[in-house]
């Protein structure tokens, strides 16, 4: 497509700029400002109007002549330079390498803003992927091609769950490769520090893809950034047959840049000032993960946000909620009692996580002992509120065996560290040792195959 230069840049009111007299101009498209002294800076046209362009800046407008500007329309979207090698790769928001290790040569070039997967291409997601973490493998199982976002509050070590599933993640029995795409969006240097460290030291960096948007980049990097993430996921999926799993974090930063350039367009805000299309413009991120029938590789999603003021009915987690297929929950009250990962099971939720275990995938009793803890520490729970109100008299024997349950599957369950990384087997042989505490008569929800064959067995 032919290349397009305009001289006639009108004005420029913090990160928009106006170009007049312009004709054949598309929305996203990718806008060079060159100036007399050869620097250049980088936009994209957010809106076109008659023959006036809109252009969204990447970096502030600052030493900007207007005068001597010149506006050049590239006829082509935002790209990212892919080939196998950007497996160990970290690069910034914008996909340019951060990591002395120079350019990427690349094979094959994807605007990213994707295609949609046709509806009627996806395969059904089935197949477990084991993160080594007991609260989401065992009870809230993820499966590959799922979108399991984890919601969190401000304070929370959301960033060491992440670093955790980024690697200990692995699907089982399976010849395809695994890899690791992690987008950090609006995150502080300290924190972008602790992912690049934790993956070296480790070695997970060599099947995974970073790229880091940091707090002090401009807003448009960040809505570019987790596209620049699933962009390379598809590549290594599609093109290389790959199992990847996406972790973007976090979400909540993606959704302010959305409301400020929104606020910065004069748009009429919806709810909380965020803009009306907010619901769209996630789902247009998260609806790109899945498998398609007939081809190997697969993209599972899991994004990370924090609930602004711990609120779950706040836009963000609200929409989210919506479009993907549950939530893992980190809670404020287990990490005041110092259990790591603080995963509140009970209101967590995977909605496809009946299709990811059983015999052949994980084990035969994996959907009776997931039943099973999730009643019994449910029943725990209520039996050490009532102590609270009546005292320990007010308790039957079974009732106090169910509030010892409740303390030991927080201890021993969920808390496990940020270290340590648990086959599923380990998973639920510890779920068994726990139903253990209750008399069989109590273990309403498993088979009686399966109590013959684990809950005798020492």
């Amino acid at each position: 497509m032919a290349v397009k230069e305009y001289k006639t840049i009108t004005e420029v009111v913090g990160p928009l700029m106006l170009v007049e007299k312009v004709s054949g101009i598309k929305y996203d498209e990718l806008v060079e400002i060159r100036q007399n002294d050869g620097t250049k800076k980088y936009g994209k046209v957010l809106e076109v109007d008659n023959d006036t362009a809109v252009v969204q800046l990447f970096e502030g407008s600052q030493g900007l002549k207007i005068d001597d500007a010149k506006a050049v329309f590239l006829g082509r979207g935002i790209e990212l330079s892919l080939s196998p090698d950007i497996l160990g790769r970290v690069f910034d928001g914008m996909g340019r390498p951060i990591d002395s290790k120079g350019k990427i040569i690349p094979e094959v070039k994807r605007d990213i803003n994707g295609n949609p997967l046709n509806p009627v291409a996806r395969d059904y997601p089935n197949e477990f992927i084991q993160t080594g973490i007991s609260a989401i493998d065992g009870l809230n199982t993820l499966v590959r091609g799922q979108k399991l976002p984890i919601f969190s509050g401000s304070g929370l070590p959301h960033a060491k769950l992440a670093a955790q599933i980024a690697r200990q993640a692995t699907v089982l029995n399976d010849e395809e490769e695994f890899a690791v795409v992690f987008a950090a969006i609006g995150i502080t240097f300290e924190e972008a520090e602790y992912f690049i460290e934790d993956f070296k030291k480790t070695g997970a960096i060599e099947r995974t893809v970073m790229f880091v948007n940091l707090a002090n980049d401009p807003a448009i990097e960040r809505i570019a950034t987790p596209r620049m993430a699933i962009t390379a996921a598809e590549y290594l999926s599609e093109d290389l047959g790959m199992h990847v799993l996406v972790i973007l974090t976090d979400l909540t930063n993606y959704a302010e840049a959305l409301r400020e350039i929104s606020a910065a367009r004069k748009e009429v805000p919806g709810r909380r000032g965020y803009p009306g299309y907010m619901y769209t413009d996630l789902a247009s991120l998260y609806e790109r993960a899945g498998r398609i029938k007939d081809m190997p590789g697969s993209i599972t999603q899991i994004p990370i946000l924090t609930m602004p003021e711990d609120d779950i009915t706040h836009p963000i987690p609200d929409l989210t909620g919506y479009i993907t297929e549950g939530q893992i929950i980190v809670s404020k009250q287990l990490y005041l009692k110092n259990l790591t990962p603080p995963i509140d099971v009970l209101p967590s939720l995977s909605r496809l996580k009946d299709k990811g275990i059983g015999k052949g995938k994980t084990r035969e009793d994996h959907a009776d002992v997931m039943n099973q803890l999730f009643s019994s520490y449910a029943r725990g729970k209520e039996a050490k509120e009532l102590v609270q109100v009546l005292g320990d008299a007010a308790l039957s024997d079974v009732d106090k065996l169910y509030a010892k349950f409740s303390d030991e599957f927080e201890n021993k369950y969920i808390s496990q560290g940020f270290e340590k990384n648990r086959t599923i087997n380990e998973t639920l042989n510890i779920g068994w040792e726990l139903l253990r505490i209750l008399p069989v008569t109590e273990l309403k929800r498993i088979s009686e195959a399966n109590i013959n064959k684990y809950y005798y067995k020492k």
